[in-house]
């Protein structure tokens, strides 16, 4: 998964509408993260097809998606596998200073 889509899920622990998205994704990377338009939309399309997110609702021109459950596990996963780097960069982080 990568880091953008990762976020984009991440942001969705609520349902949020693209900027919603955008703006949480700022907020959780400290500013590091700025998505554009073009990558938001284009992986929230991606998402979508992939049934890891649905729109909850379309109010005035603003289409607002959650997480189903299958981008639940599919977080779940991607969590453990993260999980794992973490550990192993604790380990062998001395090793390459």
């Amino acid at each position: 998964m990568t880091e953008t889509a990762f976020y984009i899920l991440l942001s969705l622990t609520e349902p949020r509408h693209g900027y919603g998205i955008i703006k949480r994704v700022e907020e959780l990377t400290g500013g590091r993260l700025k998505l554009g338009s073009g990558t938001i939309y284009g992986t929230l399309t991606k998402m979508q097809k992939d049934e890891m997110i649905t729109i909850f609702a379309d109010e005035r021109r603003k289409t607002i998606y959650e997480v189903t459950a299958t981008g639940k596990k599919v977080m779940q996963a991607e969590m453990v596998r993260l999980k794992e780097l973490h550990e192993h960069v604790l380990r062998f982080e001395e090793d390459f200073i």
